[in-house]
């Protein structure tokens, strides 16, 4: 998958134990809004998360979405959009290096809506499903940078509304490459 940006706070020494994971984050668009994830508190996130047990990230799309927004996805639409890797000091352990990789995918949805089955920290945030434009997202998500995941989320939302990444058409399913200098620009966030 190709690199979209890279994001280095830069706060942490190459000489430390490493903490390296993978997530899958999906784009479902209906309307001009992105299904979202929004807390008690009002932050965007986009839903998605980490493997469990022996899943792939197909799997992993569809279980996560499912989870948090109640959508279903249809496995055969989902597209590959580009990665955000993400490098700082680990939030939980001081002396480890995280690193995470967010493989970013497009997806349609079937009609429909499923009870939410939230983790208990996403009940406590008062997660929710709500569609929203692109340009709103980025606007209220500028007040919630100090969490790292809204920050890459808001700078893979501001591509989408900067038309770096163009989504899948109905009829296609596939997108416009980013061509080397977008991506070039996009480095190192």
């Amino acid at each position: 998958m190709r690199i979209l940006a890279t994001i280095d706070a830069g706060d942490y020494q190459d000489t430390i134990e490493v903490f390296e994971k993978y997530s899958v984050r999906g784009i479902v668009m209906r309307d001009g809004c992105l299904a979202m994830q929004r807390s008690s508190e009002g932050e965007y996130k986009l839903p998605g998360g980490g493997p469990e047990d022996e899943e792939d990230f197909l799997q992993t799309l569809v279980r996560e979405i499912h989870e948090e927004t109640g959508l279903r996805v249809i496995p055969s639409s989902a597209v590959e959009l580009g990665e955000i890797t993400e490098k700082r000091k680990d939030l939980f352990v001081d002396h480890k290096k995280y690193i995470c990789h967010s493989l970013f995918y497009y997806c349609r949805v079937e009609d429909g809506l499923d009870a939410l089955t939230l983790t208990d920290s996403e009940k406590q945030r008062g997660y929710h499903l709500e569609w929203a434009r692109p340009e709103e997202i980025v606007q209220v998500n500028q007040n919630f940078f100090h969490m790292p995941w809204i920050k890459r989320d808001t700078i893979f939302i501001q591509m989408i509304a900067d038309k770096k990444i163009v989504l899948p058409s109905e009829e296609t399913g596939r997108t416009r490459p980013i061509d080397k200098t977008e991506q070039e620009e996009n480095r190192d966030v």
